[in-house]
Order: structure tokens, then C-alpha cells, then sequence
């Protein structure tokens, strides 16, 4: 299986830290958020990755490379403009290789354990599994819910639900006939749902969406003492 890390937004509510560094290279516990995803991936043996850039992108690709040091094999997407979503993994299309392919948010914080998707296999009617997560303190409501079976609905009214975590699999037929250009994903993922082809898993674990200095700077405290306490442990 393949997966793509998206890492070509702009990152505006991280200014001003992003206006010099991609959002993917803000450290976590002196680690490149977006290294942690890569080494996570290459110890299942994940190793074929897409990323897509765009501002700053030069930054990205300078540090991973090829993706050699890191144990995974990486080709890049390259956009002009920030195509969102959906547009930018449709330019990708061609590089995935026409199999259900594995989707992670470039500045998501998870320890969601990925070898379920690589695992998973898909419904006949799923073209897409979204992974769920308990709704953080800035999105009390969530994006959608989540039945018994499987199935992702719409979310109504007042009613909470679920927050999409940014970590899911895709299959190409999500995509088909969609013109090349800047396309967001949640009209797409609305189609699915009324065509009956959304699914999803909810994941109570640690999931962080690091879309603020603040929200960083808790997770990188978080994440640097845990690593100490581990180290202290071994010595």
C-alpha cells in the first residue's frame, strides 16, 4: 500500500511561525511533525509515500529527500498554487498507482495506529474509511456521525458527532471525473454520504490537530516529557 502526507498548505493560523518554516517542519520534541508520520509508516513497511508541496515546499524537500534516510521511498507532488484537499490528491492520482492508498493530514498529532488501514479491507460500498476522533475543544460539535455499521451520515443541527481526524483511505474511484484544479474535500465526502459510499472507524486515542503556535507549543511539552520519562527509564 501507498500513502500520501499532505503538506502543501499554507499553514495561515500557525502565523507567524509558518511564514518562514512549513507547517509540516515545526518540531515536536525536536522532530519534524511530519518525520513522525514518516517513521511510523516505514516501521509497518509502508514505505512507498506521495507528499505534495507548495509553500515552502523546497523546505520539505530538502530535509526528507528521497526519503532514503528515513526508510521510506518519497515522490513528490508538486503545486503552483495550494490545490486544498482534494485537488491536490487528485494531481497525485498518477503516482498512487490505482489501489486504495492511505491519506494523512501533514500537521495532524496521532497515535492512531496505522496498521489498521493498511490492514483494512474496504467495503463493497465504501470508496472511502474515514478515521473519527472525539471532538477537540475548538470543534465541539465535529464534523459528522458515525453509526453501528460503518456508515458516515451527516451531522444535524445541535447534535454532536464526530471530527474527521484527517487519517483515512481512499480509493481512486472517490476521484474519478473530477477536473484537474483547486477542489476542496468535504463537497466530495458530502457526495459520498448521499451516494451511501462514506465510511468510517472512531478512534479514542491521542489525536491532536496542531493548528495554532499554542496548540503546538502544549503538544511539544507533552510529547518532549514523555520522551525524557522513557529515556530516564532506559538509563
Amino acid at each position: 500500500m501507498k500513502a500520501m502526507i499532505l503538506a502543501a498548505g499554507f499553514g495561515e493560523r500557525m502565523r507567524p511561525l509558518t511564514e518562514h518554516t512549513p507547517k509540516p517542519l515545526l518540531r515536536v520534541a525536536n522532530t519534524p511533525l511530519m518525520e513522525h508520520h514518516l517513521r511510523r509508516l516505514a516501521a509497518l513497511g509502508v514505505v512507498d509515500i506521495v507528499i505534495n508541496v507548495a509553500h515552502l515546499g523546497e523546505q520539505i524537500e530538502h530535509y526528507f529527500g528521497d526519503g532514503r534516510a528515513f526508510g521510506v521511498n518519497i515522490t513528490y507532488s508538486r503545486e503552483l498554487q495550494p490545490l486544498e484537499t482534494a485537488g491536490g490528491i487528485q494531481q497525485a492520482l498518477p503516482l498512487l498507482a490505482g489501489a486504495p492508498f492511505m491519506v494523512i493530514n501533514g500537521d495532524v498529532w496521532t497515535d492512531y495506529p496505522f496498521e489498521r488501514l493498511r490492514e483494512y479491507t474496504l467495503a463493497p460500498w465504501e470508496q472511502t474509511h474515514l478515521v473519527m476522533v472525539d471532538n477537540p475543544e475548538h470543534h465541539p460539535l465535529g464534523d459528522f456521525c458515525l453509526d453501528e455499521a460503518g456508515r458516515v451520515s451527516k451531522r444535524v443541527g445541535s447534535r454532536p458527532g464526530h471530527t474527521y481526524a484527517g487519517v483515512a483511505l481512499f480509493t481512486p474511484a472517490f476521484f474519478a471525473g473530477l477536473a484537474p484544479g483547486r477542489l476542496a474535500l468535504r463537497p466530495l465526502l458530502d457526495a459520498a454520504i448521499a451516494a451511501g459510499a462514506l465510511g468510517g472507524e472512531y478512534y479514542p486515542g491521542e489525536w491532536v490537530d496542531v493548528g495554532t503556535p499554542e496548540r503546538l507549543a502544549e503538544l511539544d511539552t507533552l510529547v518532549t516529557a514523555r520522551v525524557r520519562s522513557a529515556q530516564e527509564q532506559v538509563e
